[in-house]
């Protein structure tokens, strides 16, 4: 996907040589950068935080005021666990407004559910 891309591009996912060598073509990148892509990231270090891009940081904002209503509804629909971020897809997509004027931002975030286990 598009998405795996650019988070494989900005070093938080990992290519297989066959897909790093595909992308390193596309976009003329030197060996070093198409050997980079194979190593497996320290993943999460890529932003400080907050963040002060703005679009990170209306995601950020976001998340600090709807994440305790998304937690609840999970919990409501789901039952206790999490939403993985391993078994997860990610689209970010525009749509056009009903009402005119500038797009709508569309971002899907579609995680497999991973319940808590008794041990």
């Amino acid at each position: 996907s598009e998405t795996w891309v650019v988070t494989a591009l900005l070093g938080q996912a990992t290519m297989t040589r066959p897909e790093a060598e595909k992308i390193g073509k596309l976009l003329e990148l030197d060996e070093e950068v198409v050997q980079a892509l194979t190593v497996v990231p320290l993943r999460g270090q890529i932003m400080e935080m907050p963040p002060t891009d703005p679009i990170a940081y209306r995601l950020y904002e976001m998340m600090l005021q709807y994440a305790p209503t998304i937690r609840e509804l999970i919990l409501e629909k789901a039952g206790e666990g999490v939403m993985s971020a391993i078994n997860f897809n990610l689209g970010v997509d525009t749509q056009e407004d009903p009402k005119g004027g500038d797009p709508r931002i569309v971002i899907t975030l579609n995680g497999k559910f991973l319940p808590f286990r008794a041990w």
